[in-house]
């Protein structure tokens, strides 16, 4: 087996994780270290962390490099769960061998684009910093990615994506985790309503926004439906709810939501997915609605008075919007759910016999 060996300078940082910096040649990276493209498996399961690479940044470093006085200060960062040994040689120096195998044995956590312009240097093999992490597990290796990159300038679809496969995260990624999982299961379980429709990194093709079902099941969680729900049952009753409750819209606004993206339907644009969860939360309450029949009921008294694809919406007297004037913005959205909970509230309700009811 072929043998890597570099002196590098051991920074104290963790006691449970070892940071060192070492020099190598581009080419001894990439036979050391791989970049993880995030993706999913044939059963929909979450694998890798790294982002697309992105042609015009990668010619634009390539291009400087190829300049005589080109430098690059800034390390590649490689984390390893194995395939690695360190020597200490004093109380800073060590010697770090790395066994190569059939596959690279690191992961790059920061910096792909820089070594994808490195790869394509024909005239000279750049010598660069490299940092490397020993990890205990795959799973802390994405803990670091998230939390290495997470105050970076990387997709937030990418990064929430990533969030329910790691623990111990700060509160401000823990409180989106539960969310984040939960719209997992949505867009890739086959009993789905919103099965492939959610856009996320590794499903480009989705068409609602994974942010807006995230907000819904934060929401929820803080102060609505599935807050109510036992604790050891808010995972599977949160997902039963969203999953009934948009079968429903599905149903009930076929003509608004079938073939259309958020262009053509403000029903599967952030603001009207968003607005849409504020009725949800006023059915479960008001109705105790719990499945698409019980939301069907209550979603039907506002066929004929929505603006999803033509028309204008009436929020007063004096405020009308088009129809496509609807923005993803906390106060427009808060203006269409709003408007849609009082035509919701202030229309007769039909009772499973068809007769309207006084509304309540």
């Amino acid at each position: 087996m072929k043998r890597l060996i570099y002196q590098g300078v051991l920074a104290q940082q963790s006691a449970e994780h070892q940071v060192i910096t070492i020099a190598a040649p581009a080419s001894d990276i990439h036979s050391f270290a791989r970049i993880d493209r995030a993706g999913r498996d044939s059963n929909g399961a979450l694998r890798g962390f790294q982002r697309p690479q992105i042609a015009s940044h990668i010619r634009e470093i390539r291009d400087y490099l190829q300049s005589p006085n080109a430098v690059l200060p800034n390390p590649i960062v490689v984390a390893f769960v194995g395939g690695v040994h360190i020597r200490k040689v004093d109380r800073k120096l060590v010697e770090l061998t790395i066994a190569l195998g059939d596959e690279p044995p690191g992961f790059v956590v920061d910096g792909q684009q820089r070594l994808s312009a490195l790869a394509g240097l024909s005239e000279k093999d750049f010598e660069v910093f490299v940092s490397v992490l020993v990890c205990n597990s795959y799973d802390e290796l994405r803990r670091q990615f998230v939390l290495i990159n997470s105050t970076r300038p990387l997709p937030k679809a990418l990064i929430y994506e990533l969030l329910p496969g790691v623990v111990g995260l700060p509160a401000r990624l823990t409180n989106r985790s539960f969310a984040a999982s939960l719209t997992e299961r949505l867009n890739f379980d086959p009993s789905s309503s919103l099965k492939s429709l959610i856009y996320q990194h590794t499903n480009p093709g989705g068409i609602i926004r994974d942010t807006a079902v995230q907000k819904i099941i934060m929401q929820s969680a803080s102060d609505g439906a599935i807050r109510e729900m036992p604790q050891d049952h808010q995972f599977e009753g949160g997902f039963d709810l969203i999953n009934e409750f948009f079968a429903a819209v599905q149903s009930v606004f076929k003509r608004d939501w079938d073939g259309h993206n958020p262009r053509t339907s403000r029903l599967v644009h952030g603001a009207g997915v968003v607005a849409l969860g504020y009725v949800m939360e006023l059915l479960v309450a008001r109705d105790g609605a719990a499945t698409r029949s019980d939301f069907e009921r209550g979603l039907s008294v506002l066929v004929g008075k929505t603006a999803w694809t033509a028309g204008h919406w009436k929020f007063s007297s004096t405020e009308r919007v088009p129809w496509n004037g609807i923005e993803n913005t906390p106060r427009q959205i808060m203006a269409l759910g709003q408007h849609l909970i009082s035509l919701v509230r202030h229309t007769p309700k039909k009772t499973r016999g068809g007769r309207r009811k006084k509304a309540s």
